[in-house]
């Protein structure tokens, strides 16, 4: 027996319960895994709410770092102790402890401690996604950034320059602007001004090859005006909001935009696609190239208070929930 936070119906902060669970021994290709520390990420509020259903009830969380426990039949990659992290498709990871297939695992090299790595895994392969795959950033490119100090947002701005692009931060006071400006962007604008104009203006009226929108509704529409022609709209979150629907003609009136909507795990099906995603997130860290900012922790059985602070935009960086 262990602990998880659990919800049993959809709703607000209130709803994330401390209970005891039964962690069963691992089976075939599985491995039980001992978390030490555990990300928390927007999508575990849209999780809460309803917008993305579970089946009820259910433990919450999609990337942790940990100790493997134990290993079931047919798993020779890993072995007890192994220190290992995860990004997972399915939720789960608000634990002391899971059984997971072990092929989903990536070990943890050395020179990066359990916090970076559950706090890296989604969010730096997301931010790998958005950079390599979805749309393969290069120099000379300029981008807009959203929420460019939250959790995939400071990476995205680290990883853009290291890749020779220009950087449009969206951040919304000005104590972030400062933090967006430290990572290395070189336009900073406030979400509660017009930021439209103002990306327009840095641009020369051209607008961005690529947008990176993790906010959703508010912002939207707006991202779409930042565009230059035949330009790249990635819409990946929805922080304030699903976006509401919309016209494709909408995309034609500002130049054929593209819009996309990607989802990691699309993008890493394969063992062979999430090892190669992983390693090189973890190959710049290791050189410095780009650095996780832990802006808080939280024991974990305060979920509920942690949620609170990142729904009310109090939390900067990265987030992790302490077993």
């Amino acid at each position: 027996m262990t602990h998880a936070i659990r919800i049993h119906s959809y709703g607000g902060p209130e709803v994330l319960r401390w209970e005891t669970v039964e962690v069963p021994e691992p089976g075939q290709g599985q491995a039980r895994v001992r978390h030490t520390a555990i990300g928390l990420n927007f999508i575990d509020t849209y999780e809460r709410t309803g917008l993305y259903p579970l089946q009820l009830p259910a433990v919450l969380g999609r990337e942790a770092a940990g100790v493997v426990e134990a290993v079931g039949p047919g798993v020779t990659q890993l072995k007890a102790g192994d220190r290992i992290a995860y990004a997972f498709n399915s939720a789960g990871a608000y634990s002391e402890a899971r059984v997971l297939p072990a092929e989903r695992l990536v070990r943890i090299p050395e020179g990066v401690d359990d916090k970076q790595a559950a706090a890296l895994m989604l969010k730096g392969m997301t931010a790998q996604m958005l950079l390599r795959q979805t749309y393969r950033v290069r120099k000379g490119n300029t981008l807009l950034v959203h929420a460019a100090v939250g959790g995939v947002g400071s990476l995205l701005v680290q990883w853009a320059k290291h890749l020779g692009a220009k950087v449009i931060a969206v951040v919304g006071s000005t104590a972030k602007a400062q933090r967006a400006r430290e990572l290395g962007a070189d336009h900073v604008v406030l979400s509660n001004e017009d930021w439209v104009a103002q990306t327009k203006a840095a641009t020369g009226n051209r607008g961005v090859d690529v947008v990176y929108d993790s906010v959703g509704k508010d912002t939207f529409m707006g991202s779409l005006d930042c565009l230059r022609p035949r330009g790249l709209m990635v819409t990946y979150g929805n922080a304030s909001g699903p976006v509401p629907p919309m016209a494709p003609l909408e995309l034609s009136k500002r130049g054929s935009l593209f819009l996309t909507r990607p989802t990691l795990f699309h993008y890493i099906p394969t063992r062979a696609s999430l090892v190669r995603a992983a390693s090189e997130m973890f190959d710049l860290v290791a050189k410095s190239v780009i650095s996780v900012h832990i802006g808080q922790s939280y024991p974990l059985q305060e979920a509920a208070r942690a949620h609170q602070d990142l729904e009310a935009r109090r939390t900067t960086g990265s987030t992790v929930l302490l077993p």
